[in-house]
């Protein structure tokens, strides 16, 4: 099998590298963290201007890319990085939502640069899709929409809300779960800062929509919602991979540099037996990541599996990576002013988004039952 990537992905990924290099920086991300919003708007802008969201979305939804490679190349980089982007929420979840459902107008507005928020996890929800107790009632002239939403990443920064509600059937069956459109100021918003960067927000449900805000047809979203969070966990795994790498970079850097007893730590062979366990899971972690994106387009079955597999080994390398890096770097690993503090911050927070590990390892056994 040919792992090398097209001419075109490369020509993305060296374009990609060289920008995120010269405007991600450790006090960029710092400024950003404490700015009130989690948003870098000019870093927005810049990947917006090289056409990112677009590169998320397939043609056939308005889109010029959409792969699962495309996903992975744009989020290793973006991982490498350590950027904190609305990416994820806005173009490969809403984005990729409204794009199924024909809403042209909609993905062109994200395709030049719109903030768009997928509410969808409630309190009560944990990691399942389908546990959706907000309802939708229609009225004269449109739809009442009532509940809360838990932990919506960049709410805050958006306009308008893609909201997953109820309008049919039992909080936990897949059948009845429809989505709308809804405009941000329409709702109310507990916004906080989330570790690793970014902010996410508590949405509280209670306003009305004209019958235009739903999206697709009504009580049938439950398998968009499904492939949209597929593609989405996709792009934090290829994330968490490119955080790795960055993490081993600075490690291997930093025992090279770090002498004691008249020699760089990294000769002793304790830390080269450690460092080499590290350097085999993140390739492990590499080649399940391929392996993810390669079958984003399979059927939900097969697609699903890979990506509860995937999922959980991310989840396991990447704690095994962020604790031995920190170990290796000593007190200095934990310090804000030192960049590995922020990679080993987010590369945790990745276990926490579309199901941890023991979630996925429970679904990787039940589905591989079924």
């Amino acid at each position: 099998m040919d792992f090398k990537l097209t001419e075109e992905r490369q020509m993305l990924q060296d374009g990609l590298r060289r920008y995120l290099a010269a405007n991600v920086t450790p006090e960029g991300i710092r400024q950003t963290d404490e700015n009130g919003t989690g948003l870098d708007t000019a870093l927005w802008q810049g990947l917006t201007d090289m056409g990112l969201p677009g590169a998320m979305l397939p043609e056939e939804h308005g889109g010029f890319g959409g792969g699962g490679f495309d996903i992975m190349v744009v989020f290793e980089e973006l991982g490498r990085a350590g950027a904190v982007t609305p990416l994820i929420e806005t173009a490969v979840l809403a984005g990729g939502l409204l794009g199924e459902a024909g809403r042209t107008e909609e993905v062109g507005d994200i395709i030049d640069g719109r903030l768009v928020a997928f509410a969808h996890g409630e309190p009560a929800s944990r990691y399942d899709l389908n546990r959706v107790q907000t309802r939708a009632e229609r009225t004269g002239d449109g739809w009442h929409l009532t509940g809360r939403k838990a932990v919506v990443h960049h709410a805050s920064a958006a306009d308008t809300l893609v909201v997953s509600a109820r309008t049919s059937g039992d909080a936990d069956a897949e059948a009845g779960i429809s989505l709308f459109l809804v405009p941000a100021d329409a709702v109310q918003l507990r916004d906080y800062p989330v570790y690793g960067g970014g902010h996410a927000a508590e949405v509280a449900l209670d306003c009305s929509v004209p019958a235009a805000a739903l999206v697709a047809e009504e009580g049938k979203a439950f398998p968009m919602i499904e492939r949209a969070n597929a593609r989405a966990a996709a792009a934090q795994c290829a994330e968490a991979l490119g955080l790795m790498e960055t993490i081993k970079s600075l490690t291997v850097d930093y025992l090279r540099q770090r002498r004691q007893f008249g020699q760089p730590i990294g000769k002793f062979q304790a830390l080269q037996h450690r460092m080499a366990d590290m350097l085999i899971e993140i390739e492990q972690a590499r080649s399940a990541v391929i392996n993810l994106c390669g079958h984003l387009a399979s059927g939900a079955g097969e697609r699903e599996l890979h990506v509860s597999a995937t999922k959980n080994l991310i989840g396991r390398v990447g704690k095994l990576v962020a604790e031995e890096a920190i170990q290796m770097h000593g007190g200095i690993g934990m310090t804000q002013e030192y960049a590995l503090g922020h990679f080993a911050k987010r590369l945790t927070m990745v276990d926490h988004r579309f199901g941890d590990t023991d979630f996925h390892l429970e679904r990787f056994i039940r589905l591989s039952a079924a």
